[in-house]
């Protein structure tokens, strides 16, 4: 699997500018080839802006070509020109500039819809936002409900593919939660133990017989 930060998001720029197959993009990319076609319908990564591969110095336009040349070439991922720089881990709630607040509730609303299994205070700490902020928008009581549309964070630069995917990662052990008490539901009460229906339909009040009572009903 190729080491891009972002896969999906490259794999949309690819579709998009190039005439690559879905094999070599999926390859590249890291995807499942069913994934790449899902992109390509429209399925998978709805509304994500796609990324260069090429301005970012992941890829080169001399592999691209290679590969629309030959469909059985495989493109390599381009050597790193600076050293990795390992990033201390955040503490506390992000910071966003101002010219992106604007966008969190659209990032929330996504969650809401796409992973209900995120807890809200995964959503915060993610994207910078307040737990008040999430309560708005999923009762619809935000000033600017009107107007709210879910896209993923990602594509609003709220945070990394790779950040996303650590959160619902962690958060999946929920979803299967979530997902069975669904399926529950959905079936609906069982069936009433037998006991219970023989019991309904015994009379209340069976009288007893005696023998002299049998015997009567076979005098003329």
């Amino acid at each position: 699997m190729a080491d891009i930060l972002m896969p999906k998001a490259t794999a949309v720029w690819l579709l998009d500018n190039t005439v690559l197959t879905f094999a070599q993009i999926a390859e590249f990319c890291g995807l499942h080839h069913l994934e790449v076609k899902g992109i390509a319908d429209g399925d998978v990564a709805e509304n994500m802006r796609g990324v260069d591969p090429v301005s970012g110095g992941e890829l080169t336009r001399e592999e691209i070509q290679k590969a629309e040349d030959d469909e059985d070439y495989r493109m390599k991922v381009a050597a790193s020109k600076i050293a990795h720089i390992p990033q201390p881990k955040r503490k506390g709630a992000r910071y966003t500039p101002v010219a992106r607040r604007g966008d969190k509730p659209d990032a929330i609303a996504w969650f809401i819809r796409n992973h209900p299994e995120v807890t809200d205070p995964q959503i915060s700490k993610l994207i910078g936002t307040t737990k008040a902020t999430i309560t708005n928008v999923r009762d619809k009581s935000h000033w600017n409900s009107a107007e709210i549309k879910p896209v993923d964070p990602v594509t609003l630069g709220l945070c990394s593919q790779i950040e996303l995917d650590e959160v619902i990662t962690k958060a999946s052990s929920r979803r299967r939660k979530m997902d069975a008490e669904r399926a529950a539901n959905e079936e609906g009460p069982g069936l009433a133990p037998a006991e219970a229906v023989e019991e309904a339909f015994e009379p209340e009040n069976k009288p007893e017989l005696s023998a002299e009572d049998v015997f009567s009903a076979f005098k003329s």
